[in-house]
């Protein structure tokens, strides 16, 4: 697959009571333009899990691909924990 070349997401699985589909956290930070203050934003992501392996609490890698229904359009890559 070519999986490779997209960038990859780390996150933290919040809900794992789909079939086939995790909700993961994803928190990133950067520099606000006009305030210069570090400011914090976390965004859910519903990530297709085929084998639905990953479990609540687990930290995964995902990347962005093809969309798979309406609001699902990124695939889980590896759990790390």
């Amino acid at each position: 697959m070519s999986e490779i070349n997209k960038k990859m997401y780390i996150g933290v699985v919040v809900s794992d009571k789909m079939e086939k589909t995790v909700v993961v956290e994803c928190q990133r930070a950067f520099k606000h333009e006009k305030f210069q203050k570090i400011v914090k934003t976390v965004k859910k992501y519903k990530v297709h899990d085929e084998e639905s392996r990953a479990k609540a609490g687990d930290t995964v890698e995902f990347y962005e691909g093809a969309p798979k229904s309406k609001t699902k359009y990124m695939y889980l890559h590896r759990i790390i924990s």
